[in-house]
């Protein structure tokens, strides 16, 4: 799926020549304001979307998520940061939302996200991980898989400047 014309932050560069490179991001984002909690009638159709913007410039492996966040796990390319990524999936999924009128008033994804690399031998399980967030959040909270996350790659955080998070 193709993000509409126009809809680019910036033209990407082309690598250098001899410029080789394997990095697996795996990425979390947060919906703001509770009463936009993406619904399953939808939520199929966001993750396609959202697939097809990562896909416009590099490599999808995993879309998936759950009422109130969305994972990403894409091969990043060299000429592009995490940040320019983060910034274009959101702004242009968000667009998508309110466009289609998805759901009452305004919607928006909260500010920042959460970033994690993995290695190429971890990319089956962080894939199985993603498609199976409806299944993992019935026994996990959002707060409680990201703080998980947070602690695992060991961030260091200050609780003020986290997500806000409804239970």
């Amino acid at each position: 799926m193709k993000v509409p014309k126009g809809r680019h932050f910036q033209e990407q560069t082309k690598p250098m020549g001899n410029t080789y490179t394997q990095i697996s991001i795996h990425a979390v984002f947060s919906v703001k304001g509770r009463e936009n909690f993406i619904t399953k009638e939808w939520r199929d159709e966001l993750h396609s979307y959202i697939a097809g913007i990562i896909r416009d410039d590099a490599k999808s492996l995993a879309v998936g998520g759950w009422k109130d966040h969305v994972h990403v796990f894409y091969g990043l390319p060299p000429a592009l940061s995490i940040s320019d990524m983060m910034q274009k999936v959101k702004a242009n999924s968000s667009r998508w939302i309110n466009e289609k009128r998805l759901v009452k008033g305004k919607f928006q994804w909260q500010e920042g996200y959460g970033a994690f690399s993995y290695a190429k031998s971890q990319r089956d399980t962080v894939i199985k991980y993603i498609m199976s967030q409806e299944k993992h959040h019935k026994n996990k909270s959002f707060k409680a898989e990201y703080l998980d996350m947070l602690n695992k790659f060991e961030v260091e955080y200050n609780e003020k400047y986290l997500f806000e998070f409804y239970e």
